[in-house]
């Protein structure tokens, strides 16, 4: 494996292939139809995960220690995380080394969910520290990119605290497994695509059914459960609850604070914000350092060609639609709907340029904020 990370070149951007993560709940078709396949099927691989060095958290899949990870194409043999920690430097920036080390510091996924994801909770960095000895808690963020109506229903997500909830309610309503309870203490929204989320370590949450989205998160799966049993009736592990905390211990993760159905909309919901525009292509900012330093992200539309310069970090590309070629320093690279990219922190410059009749849609993918 060490020669074939020698042999990589690091100074242009790197394909990855597609790495899908077992979960607890059922999805996944409308990442197999992005992807061109011919019979698309809902399963338990309802997640692409993206330049991904993070290893998925699965009881009873502990033997598979790669599952999540992202690999270089075209050999696949090659994980990225084993490419970062060879010349961590090089690949992530002197600046974000410095301040992180050799972890990205940033996971992205793309959910797509058949059924509501059982209500959970991330720890943020304070008690990620306490209760895991973790650097890294699990806020995140969501942007939708689509979806499907499910039962009648249309894609929506749980989002907060409602007024008045004690943690001594939530306990109660977690003991007798009281699911309906549980709902009606968070805030329900219908979402349509273009819609964008922040999701604080702490604040209660769960993505309903019919969600296509892509999530931006801090690079853990510290996911607290309090549903015993996925609405598709899936048997949770209890340690797929508590991830080794315990049921008491567990509800020292959520923040009880609580906001109405406005203040919520106007703590967590991101406006997009125009970043630059020229000859028909441009770049918007869907989340960004000034709402968390944890993690930023950008749509670019290619109506034509753009170029993108870097900064001297890496950051990642995922191809929404449209054929493209990326172009550095004169070599090429061909890039469709599906299509995931490193970017080495070498990469000054690149292009994108529209091969076809559709509009690119590609998102650009960073990590915290190094400076």
């Amino acid at each position: 494996m060490a020669e074939n990370i020698i042999k990589l070149d690091t100074t242009r951007p790197l394909k990855l292939s597609s790495a899908r993560a077992w979960r607890t709940y059922l999805g996944g078709k409308l990442i197999e139809e992005l992807h061109g396949a011919e019979q698309p099927v809902d399963n338990h691989f309802p997640e692409e995960w993206i330049m991904s060095i993070v290893s998925a958290r699965n009881v009873g899949r502990e033997h598979i220690t790669d599952e999540g990870l992202s690999k270089i194409e075209p050999s696949a043999d090659v994980a990225l995380k084993d490419l970062i920690n060879s010349s961590p430097k090089e690949l992530l920036g002197k600046r974000h080394y410095d301040k992180f080390g050799q972890q990205t510091g940033v996971l992205v996924k793309i959910i797509d969910s058949a059924e509501r994801l059982t209500v959970q909770v991330h720890p943020d960095r304070d008690k990620a520290q306490e209760l895991f000895q973790s650097a890294y808690g699990k806020t995140e963020c969501w942007h939708i990119l689509g979806g499907r109506v499910i039962d009648g229903e249309p894609p929506y997500v749980y989002l907060g605290f409602k007024p008045g909830v004690t943690r001594e309610e939530w306990e109660r309503l977690f003991y007798e497994q009281d699911i309906k309870g549980m709902l009606d203490c968070m805030h329900k929204y219908y979402v349509k695509s273009g819609d964008t989320f922040l999701i604080e370590g702490g604040t209660p949450h769960a993505i309903g059914s019919g969600c296509l989205l892509v999530e931006i998160q801090e690079p853990t799966d510290y996911t607290i459960r309090i549903e015993k049993t996925s609405p598709s009736g899936f048997k949770i592990d209890e340690f797929m609850c508590h991830q080794g905390l315990g049921f008491e211990k567990m509800f020292e993760c959520f923040n009880y604070e609580s906001y109405t159905r406005e203040e919520t909309l106007n703590k967590w919901q991101i406006p997009p914000s125009l970043v630059n525009e020229t000859r028909g292509n441009k770049e918007i900012e869907l989340i960004g350092y000034n709402n968390t330093p944890y993690f930023r992200m950008t749509l670019v539309e290619v109506e034509n060609e753009i170029e993108v310069k870097g900064d001297g970090v890496f950051s990642g590309l995922y191809f929404l639609s449209g054929n493209a070629v990326v172009t550095t320093d004169g070599e090429s690279q061909q890039a469709k709907k599906g299509n995931q990219f490193f970017i080495p922190a070498d990469v000054s410059k690149f292009t994108i340029q529209n091969q076809g009749q559709e509009a690119i849609k590609v998102l650009r993918l960073f990590g915290p904020k190094a400076d």
